[in-house]
């Protein structure tokens, strides 16, 4: 118990470290203006009867974690005067019930949503898996050739490995539909293996989720001051 404790302890500090380090370099467009118009969409990836990548221990599904995610992050950046944009906010998915390909309705109705919600950025929140259980780390995609996005993912990985042990060193070129189907600079964050029994409950821990959280926020932020 007193290990746990510890642990969380040091998470926060190393949190309001971070936050103080960061804020006093940031614009005063960030730290003074409280009506700051910036908007961020977060996509909380799957959803419904595609419940993505399953916990290899617990069974815990990818559509409950990455919605978890998804709303402490919105409450993270909402804190900040960021506003916040989500495609869903309930563990169903967003197809038609009737859809004969739900998979490719719920990807449509995400662009739809990401395309008329005027947001500068979009976050798409996800958990990874792999056929071994070896596999572990947080680690950011990006369009290929989209130069913005790829600031954004490499501001993100770089706090990310800062925070966290296990993160890739560097972002990857990811070529998925949440990321080509708009021109909005984006990224899908894989924030750890659910594949790997040890990351996998790391992952349902609370201080956890705060942590990986607060670094994309951090990254965010550290971004937008360039």
């Amino acid at each position: 118990m007193c290990i746990t404790l510890n642990k969380k302890i040091i998470v926060i500090i190393l949190i309001i470290i971070l936050l103080l380090s960061l804020v006093f370099a940031l614009p005063s467009a960030f730290t003074s203006t409280p009506s700051y118009n910036y908007i961020v969409l977060i996509d909380a990836g799957h959803g419904g009867v595609d419940g993505g990548a399953v916990g290899r221990k617990t069974g815990k599904d990818e559509n409950s974690l990455n919605l978890e995610y998804a709303f402490t992050l919105k409450e993270i950046l909402e804190r900040f005067n960021i506003k916040v944009i989500m495609t869903r906010t309930t563990l169903n998915g967003l197809y038609n019930p009737f859809s004969v390909n739900k998979k490719k309705d719920d990807m449509l109705k995400r662009k739809e949503i990401i395309n008329n919600s005027k947001a500068n950025l979009v976050i798409s929140i996800h958990m990874n898996s792999h056929s071994l259980s070896s596999p572990k780390g947080s680690q950011v995609f990006y369009k290929e050739d989209d130069h913005v996005s790829k600031g954004l993912a490499e501001c993100i990985q770089q706090i990310f490995v800062q925070t966290l042990p296990d993160a890739r060193v560097a972002p990857s070129i990811g070529d998925y539909y949440i990321l080509n189907c708009t021109d909005i600079p984006g990224v899908i964050i894989e924030c750890g293996y659910l594949s790997n029994q040890q990351e996998e409950m790391l992952l349902l821990t609370e201080s956890h989720r705060q942590l990986i959280c607060y670094s994309i926020f951090i990254g965010v932020l550290r971004f937008l001051s360039v």
